[in-house]
């Protein structure tokens, strides 16, 4: 299987850790030059590039804040002129903030959720895509190759208290997918959604009592979850010559739940 990645240029939001870090290494092993964007945790990032630069690709570490359009578009330009393009979106980047109640948590009944934080997850988690997809999207049609993997949420699909503004947004990308294949297809551009499971990341463990993971993992039909490398190398097929015409398409990474 060709993925033909060598040299093309790919971009990773939220990459300094977890799925995005995997998915910016599983890239730097297919030769690829990765951007790699982080809001905060630069070191993270850093870290990631390092990882990417010893599997083979070449790293380029990017601020980009998903609530600040001016940070997004300025994020795109300097990789689209390093690099001269931008062959592959992988919209990964996610600001969790008080959108899904932890474990041991209060679950706030919905009448009672603050409209500054419904708007705030649906800026984060919807606008900011719309900001990077128009940023990248005219360096994406003259290529004219390109493929864009968005990342949606298994939530989205079975629900949870407490979770409305990260599940509408979710599933507001979905919709957003779907159009965009048919505008984009005809360019040559694929554009199709990775959904994960729970992942047992760094985060996810910080969060969840000690064995949880295990123990859940237990109950799926894989017999174990999800880890970051999974989820990595369904987002790399999607968004590599390998995938010849999988267009408007969800993948669940999950398991089997």
């Amino acid at each position: 299987m060709r993925t033909d990645l060598r040299n093309k240029v790919v971009l990773v939001t939220g990459a300094s850790s977890g799925i995005g870090r995997a998915t910016a290494v599983a890239y730097g092993e297919e030769g690829a030059k990765v951007a790699i964007t982080y809001h905060s945790n630069e070191d993270g990032a850093r870290e990631t590039a390092r990882l990417v630069t010893e599997a083979g690709g070449t790293a380029l570490v990017v601020r980009y804040d998903l609530a600040d359009e001016r940070c997004i578009r300025d994020a795109v330009g300097r990789v689209a002129e390093e690099w001269g393009g931008i062959d592959v979106l992988v919209a990964n980047a996610v600001v969790w903030s008080e959108a899904i109640p932890r474990p041991g948590q209060p679950v706030p009944r919905f009448e009672d959720v603050p409209a500054k934080q419904w708007q705030e997850v649906l800026r984060t988690s919807v606008d900011a895509v719309f900001h990077t997809l128009q940023a990248v999207l005219p360096w994406m049609r003259g290529r004219p190759w390109g493929r864009i993997v968005l990342l949606g949420a298994g939530l989205a699909d079975t629900g949870k208290a407490g979770a409305g503004a990260y599940g509408a947004g979710k599933s507001a990308l979905f919709g957003l997918m779907r159009s965009l294949a048919w505008e984009l297809g005809p360019d040559g551009i694929l554009v199709n959604m990775v959904v994960p499971g729970q992942t047992s990341t760094e985060t996810v463990r910080a969060h969840v009592p000690p064995g949880f993971l295990e123990e859940k993992g237990k109950t799926l039909p894989s017999g174990r979850m999800s880890a970051p490398e999974d989820v990595a190398r369904a987002i790399t097929f999607l968004g590599s010559a390998a995938n010849g015409n999988t267009n408007g398409e969800t993948l669940r990474v999950t398991g089997g739940a």
